[in-house]
């Protein structure tokens, strides 16, 4: 039996303990308390220069913005971290990707100067900023940092 998660609902904040398994069976998640959809997607975002304001900008949940290129080594090596990421921290993180190469917009508004790099954003405002390859832990550790003891008490709340 897996481990349920605890995703917040974006339209109520009611805490919903949600099994992971029923998910991907196909089952839809959906807030208890307002019974809106749940945000369960767990693979990571790909956002652009025009959708970045929808996708982070507006996003209820902290994100964490990945920006990397295709060509780039550090970059692919980090990519299965930031999936891992995406599942475990569902509900409580959004995990997103934009190609600094096709997004040179966005990147210079963030003023990156090599990658991969990777900001913590709430409310589209850059609280923390990763550059390198970093281990999952510390990655981690700057994340739950970033969102506060709020993150750790859900945590605590899904054993």
């Amino acid at each position: 039996m897996s481990e349920k998660q605890v995703i917040r609902c974006p339209s109520c904040g009611a805490n919903n303990r949600v099994d992971p398994e029923k998910i991907a069976g196909g089952n839809e998640a959906v807030c208890a308390r307002c019974k809106k959809p749940l945000p369960v997607s767990s693979k990571p975002v790909t956002v652009t220069d025009a959708t970045f304001a929808s996708e982070v900008e507006r996003s209820t949940l902290p994100v964490l913005l990945d920006l990397w290129a295709p060509w780039c080594g550090p970059c692919r090596m980090i990519a299965p971290v930031l999936e891992q990421l995406a599942v475990e921290m569902t509900g409580r993180v959004r995990v997103a990707k934009l190609n600094v190469d096709e997004n040179q917009a966005t990147a210079g508004r963030f003023n990156v100067r090599s990658i991969p790099t990777l900001l913590i954003l709430k409310s589209g405002r850059e609280v923390d900023r990763l550059v390198g390859v970093l281990p999952k832990s510390e990655i981690t550790r700057r994340l739950e940092r970033a969102m506060g003891s709020d993150g750790r008490r859900q945590e605590a709340a899904s054993s």
